[in-house]
């Protein structure tokens, strides 16, 4: 089997991630799930892994954690979604303090190895129960020592929640997917906080009155330890620039100072709380991660595609605010961390998103607007993206792809204007394509 044939399979199972309308209780069941792993020996019950949700920075959240853990010698899986470019870069493997992703032949092996056994199940499966299989088996036969997932959708039904792991993380928790998750924060709250076990540990970051709320109850519910950013761990900015924040940490048991990290943005700051919060909270499991390796994890952690520079002349920013409250995060790092001119906003996003809020965040700073569309059945068409921009300061531009609009923008852009390409992950994954963004060389693990 190639490479291309085993993507060619995996996909021909349903994904809803390219869907914007579904049942969310129908589509979503554990005792399918369950089932699944069962034909595998349970491979998620042959690591040690801790469990990320929330709306927005549980992506980097998840990486921080993970790049701490690989500096401290652990092995490490990382398991996230959705991907920028590559189904591979979901799954990425850390040994002897290097990483990366899984590779095309690990990926055609594990296609082979499960595809018979898949074929006995008379239940329709998705994409995302099928990768999310295909990774625990992936991590389980390389005897990993931990493994960082984070949610897929929500929490409480999510292919992941079979997990029973030593540590929850909940990052920042507002207003998503709210036909399938519910329509006010109480609700979305209750569906990510499914992801808590009897007698585990909790790490959340500041959350607004009925989040927190909801966060308490279940917790006391299950017997949980909470253990919350700016209740029982703080964090504060030194310094800063457009590459690198700089940053102290007084966490559960200790003070980490100066820290510093290569994701930008105050956001990004209580992130990291969540995320040495999680890292403290192990000690509770006798397992004791040296200062060093925190120092390091912090300053090594790689995750593309958030107010990520990929020029300097113009300078072009990729970022994925992907809801109102990260799209607000977005305009405040901008004007922050960044020098230009004039901003020409290269704009798309998913038919399922509150257009209307993002728009009226990011439309605040732009001098041009150009909207589009990504190469994703989710996508909204850039006309009606444009109906939900009030008033206008800018022009807009409407283009068909995310090509022709880069082309656009490019075109348009002075040595010192800013290009910021967000609006949507899928978006972002395509022009960063385009733009052949440079990676950091990464150790091949034998």
């Amino acid at each position: 089997m190639l490479y291309s044939e085993a993507i060619k399979y995996l996909e021909s199972f349903v994904n809803y991630e390219r869907i914007s309308t579904y049942s969310y209780k129908s589509a979503f069941r554990l005792e399918r799930m369950h089932n699944l792993l069962s034909l595998f020996d349970h491979p998620e019950k042959k690591f040690k892994s801790i469990h990320i949700t929330g709306t927005k920075g549980k992506g980097s959240t998840s990486a921080m954690i993970f790049s701490i853990l690989n500096e401290a010698g652990f092995s490490v899986g990382l398991y996230t979604s959705p991907h920028l470019v590559d189904f591979r870069e979901r799954i990425r493997i850390g040994i002897n303090r290097s990483w990366r992703n899984i590779s095309e032949e690990e990926v055609v092996s594990l296609v082979e190895e499960i595809k018979p056994k898949i074929e006995k199940l008379k239940e329709k499966l998705s994409f995302f129960e099928l990768y999310t299989t295909l990774a625990f088996s992936y991590f389980a036969e390389n005897n990993l020592d931990f493994v960082v997932a984070e949610v897929g959708l929500g929490g409480r039904l999510d292919a992941t929640n079979v997990l029973n792991p030593l540590v929850c993380g909940i990052t920042s928790i507002s207003f998503e997917h709210t036909d399938k998750l519910g329509n006010t924060l109480s609700a979305i709250a209750r569906e990510k906080c499914g992801i808590i076990k009897e007698n585990s540990l909790v790490v959340t970051s500041p959350q607004e009155k009925e989040v927190r709320e909801v966060i308490a109850e279940t917790c006391k519910k299950k017997n949980a330890r909470l253990f919350e950013v700016g209740k029982n761990i703080f964090f504060e900015e030194i310094d800063f620039n457009h590459r690198r924040e700089i940053f102290r940490i007084r966490g559960i048991f200790e003070e980490y100072s100066p820290l510093e990290m290569p994701l930008i943005g105050e956001h990004q700051l209580i992130n990291a709380g969540v995320a040495l919060g999680i890292i403290e909270a192990l000690r509770y499991y006798q397992v004791y991660i040296p200062s060093e390796a925190i120092y390091e994890g912090f300053k090594k952690v790689f995750w593309p595609g958030r107010l990520e520079k990929i020029n300097e002349s113009p300078l072009i920013i990729l970022d994925g605010a992907q809801n109102r409250a990260s799209a607000h995060a977005l305009k405040e790092a901008v004007k922050k961390y960044f020098k230009y001119k004039r901003l020409i906003l290269v704009l798309g996003i998913s038919k399922d998103k509150y257009i209307k809020g993002i728009c009226e965040e990011l439309a605040e700073i732009a001098n041009e607007i150009i909207l589009t569309k990504a190469n994703n059945p989710r996508a909204e068409e850039p006309n009606f993206i444009k109906s939900e921009i009030r008033n206008p300061k800018s022009e807009i531009y409407l283009t068909k792809n995310v090509k022709e609009a880069i082309s656009l923008a490019k075109d348009k852009a002075e040595e010192e204007d800013l290009i910021l390409v967000t609006g949507s992950l899928f978006l972002v994954g395509e022009a960063r394509k385009l733009f052949s963004a440079k990676v950091p060389k990464i150790h091949n693990i034998k």
